[in-house]
């Protein structure tokens, strides 16, 4: 499994930055790739989204379920659909790493956990004499870049303003 674990800090309280987090359908708006998010469910456990991604001349649906939550601190994910992967949003105290103008911190980790095998040419339609192979390559770098868009472009959400935001890309999931 490869896997891409993205965390930051925001300035905000765990109960808010949870809140948002649970706006799944919303993500849409913050990735480069993610077309539409159509969901089935309330947020709870059990929840599907059908999420729409395209890129290049490819265009894929993946089905997620959601697998459990803790509020405010966590909500696990997988792919049911084709691809096999998983993942989940955390967020923990962190008002020691508030600057002083506020009084409230938090650590946000995406975790994402994916196969790239598990993609096949059945599960993808490909343009004549593309391979799979290359498209997983060209693909694996994409998801790294995407995790720390999103992350960013929900910083400036949540806070209400652009800031540069200290990403912090760690090499593997800690308990994916």
């Amino acid at each position: 499994m490869d896997s891409v674990e993205v965390s930051t800090v925001v300035y905000l309280p765990p109960e808010e930055v949870y809140e948002f987090l649970k706006d799944f359908p919303g993500y849409a708006r913050y990735s480069k790739y993610l077309q539409e998010v159509r969901q089935d469910g309330d947020g709870s456990p059990g929840t599907r989204y059908a999420l729409t991604f395209a890129w290049w001349k490819l265009t894929y649906t993946a089905v997620s379920e959601v697998t459990a939550v803790d509020p405010p601190s966590r909500i696990d994910w997988r792919v049911v659909s084709d691809l096999d992967a998983d993942g989940h949003w955390r967020v923990e105290p962190a008002d020691d790493e508030a600057p002083p103008d506020r009084e409230h911190a938090s650590r946000v980790w995406f975790t994402v956990a994916f196969d790239p095998d598990s993609a096949t040419s059945d599960t993808v339609d490909l343009p004549r004499l593309v391979s799979l192979d290359w498209v997983v390559e060209k693909v694996k770098p994409l998801v790294r870049e995407e995790a720390e868009r999103i992350v960013e472009r929900i910083v400036a959400d949540l806070e209400g303003e652009r800031r540069d935001v200290d990403l912090r890309i760690h090499d593997g999931p800690d308990d994916v």
